[in-house]
């Protein structure tokens, strides 16, 4: 085996090149001696490049002067410029090409737009609908109920149409509503009447109703401010005197017992849970 014969076959079990920019429009000639000299059997291409191999042919680039074509502007290939600026920079005619534009998926159709062209029917129906499955999960107001009919896009005659239907069929009922939420305000959290007010307009009922709610309740506040007092009392003996009054009234008063009520509350409810012992909190009644 001659020496030749080793370096063709060390050049045989080379990686093939791959040229970082496109393949090559330039056709290759065959691989080279030793030397460097290449025999030329494509005879018809004059810039056809020499294979070399050796330590030249380990270390060939794909940089090699004519090896690749580069075009004569590189943003011109970029995808983003579409054939416009690649038939610009052939010298060609270019074709007709749409900009690029940003694709919407179809859920982000403005609402707007679709309430517009929809049937008044088939969007009545849809915000019908709508309206039940959230009734389903919570009770609603009058006024709660007339807001999801606008987000579902129903308006005007049509809102008001439903809004009679289901008041009709009492799936909306502001007053047993407001009872339901006094109930459950002074028996779960404890609350008065300020509190209970609040909450009540908040939701949206008129305040003629919230009214006749509030007045069903007895005129008991003081009593149970001061049962509400008692169960936070006895969590409080080890505070100071002051301090102890001043967190208990102001969980009064954010409950909606003022003045007064709270302060009262607080004084007896802190003295009951002191049992008269010499430790703990004790208020003496001023005169």
């Amino acid at each position: 085996m001659t020496a030749v014969d080793g370096g063709e076959r060390d050049d045989d079990r080379l990686a093939p090149v791959i040229p970082l920019f496109g393949s090559s429009s330039v056709p290759r000639s065959r691989r080279g001696t030793k030397d460097g000299s290449g025999s030329d059997s494509n005879e018809g291409s004059d810039t056809a490049v020499p294979r070399r191999t050796g330590e030249a042919g380990l270390w060939r680039s794909s940089w090699d002067e004519g090896d690749v074509e580069r075009p004569a502007d590189p943003g011109a290939r970029h995808p983003a410029y579409g054939t416009h600026a690649r038939a610009n920079s052939e010298g060609e005619q270019p074709a007709t090409v749409p900009r690029l534009r940003a694709l919407r998926p179809a859920h982000a159709a403005d609402a707007g737009d679709d309430a517009a062209t929809r049937d008044p029917d088939e969007l009545r129906r849809v915000a019908e609908e709508s309206l039940v499955r959230k009734l389903r999960s919570r009770a609603m107001s009058v006024s709660e109920a007339r807001t999801a009919l606008r987000a579902a896009g129903l308006e005007g005659d049509q809102a008001d149409q439903v809004i009679d239907d289901f008041e009709r069929r009492k799936y909306l009922d502001d007053r047993t509503l407001a009872g339901h939420l006094v109930t459950a305000g002074v028996e779960r959290k404890g609350q008065g009447r300020v509190a209970l007010s609040r909450a009540l307009a908040q939701r949206g009922i008129p305040r003629d109703i919230v009214d006749d709610a509030l007045a069903e309740l007895p005129d008991d506040d003081e009593e149970r401010a001061l049962e509400y007092a008692r169960s936070k009392a006895r969590s409080m003996t080890r505070l100071d005197p002051d301090a102890a009054l001043r967190r208990l009234v102001g969980q009064l008063s954010r409950r909606g017992y003022g003045g007064s009520v709270a302060m009262n509350a607080a004084k007896t409810a802190l003295r009951e849970a002191a049992g008269g012992s010499s430790r703990g909190v004790r208020f003496v009644e001023s005169d």
